[in-house]
């Protein structure tokens, strides 16, 4: 009886560690900046996610993540491409605001996540050199739509919109969003091994006729992993099973 209770237990603990799973997933992930052609600047970080998986984290239906997971001071992307004169860098002072996403039909999944801060354009000299000529790039409207504009002797207008799991299109410019599971199921996603990739489009508008609309992109991505807490239950749980097939072999 014993033995039995303890199978019983085991099992238990494993079953409870996978409905953890199902309502909060541990997650790593990035937070990318990509501004027209250059490099994009990203951002590491993790943290737990909100799921609401259905049929017991499945198929994605819901997720929210905290604020401040991706944030970064003063990192600096330099910019040797000719092509690109007479911008010499990009140098931003990001963090993530709280996100929230649902599934809008179509298997699509959107919603918004602002970000604070500021991206300066060094144009003439590095970034490290003094600022004769940076254009600083609002970002507050990235992610959550509506327009910011700011003068100087560069007038920028920056145009946001919510993130999706879909496709982001400015003209001819586009990058694809996705949700999937291991082995690239799509109704297996809210499970460890799962990931999702949001983008949201960033319309750049300036007073510079060559460079009247910089397609920027806004790149969210999230590696679900195993929370420290599951893996202690499943570690638990799965020892429980051992021990009871040792006894049975003794």
């Amino acid at each position: 009886m014993r033995k039995l209770l303890g199978v019983m237990a085991a099992a238990g603990l494993i079953l409870s560690a996978g409905q953890v799973q199902a309502a909060a997933l541990g997650y790593t992930g990035s937070m990318a900046i990509q501004v027209s052609t250059l490099a994009p600047i990203a951002i590491t970080g993790s943290g737990i996610a909100t799921v609401n998986g259905s049929g017991g984290g499945g198929h994605l239906d819901t997720l929210s993540i905290g604020a401040n997971v991706f944030s970064a001071a003063g990192v600096i992307v330099p910019v040797t491409d000719p092509a690109a004169a007479p911008i010499k860098g990009v140098q931003a002072t990001v963090a993530n605001n709280a996100g929230a996403f649902a599934g809008g039909g179509a298997g699509v999944l959107g919603g918004t996540m602002g970000i604070t801060g500021v991206a300066k354009v060094c144009l003439f000299a590095p970034c490290t050199a003094p600022p004769p000529a940076n254009v600083s790039v609002p970002l507050s409207v990235v992610g959550v739509g509506g327009s910011k504009s700011v003068s100087f002797f560069v007038n920028v207008t920056v145009t946001g919109n919510p993130w999706t799991t879909g496709v982001a299109t400015i003209g001819t410019n586009s990058v694809a969003g996705f949700a999937h599971g291991p082995a690239s199921g799509t109704s297996s996603t809210a499970a460890p091994s799962g990931v999702v990739r949001l983008v949201t489009p960033v319309i750049v508008s300036t007073n510079i006729g060559a460079s009247a609309v910089v397609p920027t992109f806004g790149i969210l991505t999230l590696h679900f992993v195993p929370e420290p807490g599951t893996l202690v239950l499943l570690g638990s749980g799965i020892a429980g099973l051992v021990a009871f097939g040792r006894s049975r072999r003794a």
